[in-house]
């Protein structure tokens, strides 16, 4: 018999469908004759860190649970390459994962298929946003921006050099110029 992990989720504008989450997933886990060993029931936004999810992840760790289940994809994942993250660190530990909703079973063969689809289109959806960031990145170069740190010291070289030879010590023209003393000593020494 598998000891079952329930996962509900809801973010604080949606907090009717807790209960409603909370009973399909006990009669699905009563159908397959799962025995539930932890029921967490988290209120929040899925933009930040979930606590009570990682308080299930680490029931999974110490093999407490063999199968999380939840009622939608959505209430567990804050996006899909963390829904593909979590799903490979609960396959690497034997725990098995089900969505109600979706009827995405990784405890089957047809499932765990499935997870391998997932972990494409997250690669697939990495490499979009690689390649987006790489055309902004050309883009700004072709209108000449600057791209990385900001050049400050350069643009004050001639001062430096001037307030030194004047006899203003490193430490003060660093000082009046509002920046460090080792890009004093740097513009110095070239």
């Amino acid at each position: 018999m598998f000891r079952v992990g329930l996962y509900a989720r809801v973010s604080t504008h949606d907090q009717k469908t807790l209960p409603m989450q909370m009973r399909a997933m006990r009669e699905y886990a009563a159908k397959r004759g799962w025995e539930i060993a932890v029921q967490i029931k988290e209120i929040g936004s899925g933009a930040v860190e979930r606590e009570l999810r990682e308080k299930l992840m680490y029931a999974a760790r110490r093999r407490e649970i063999d199968v999380v289940l939840v009622w939608r994809l959505d209430r567990w994942g804050r996006s899909l390459a963390d829904l593909v993250v979590t799903l490979k660190e609960l396959s690497e530990l034997g725990v098995g994962f089900a969505s109600l909703t979706e009827a995405l079973d990784l405890t089957t063969p047809t499932g765990r298929a499935m997870a391998g689809l997932l972990s494409v289109f997250a690669e697939f959806e990495h490499d979009i946003l690689r390649e987006r960031i790489r055309a902004g990145i050309a883009e700004a170069r072709l209108k000449g921006k600057h791209l990385g740190r900001p050049v400050t010291v350069g643009r004050k070289a001639a001062q430096i050099r001037k307030l030194h030879r004047a006899g203003i010590s490193k430490a003060e023209i660093a000082r009046r110029l509002g920046i460090g003393r080792t890009s004093v000593r740097r513009i110095l020494a070239t």
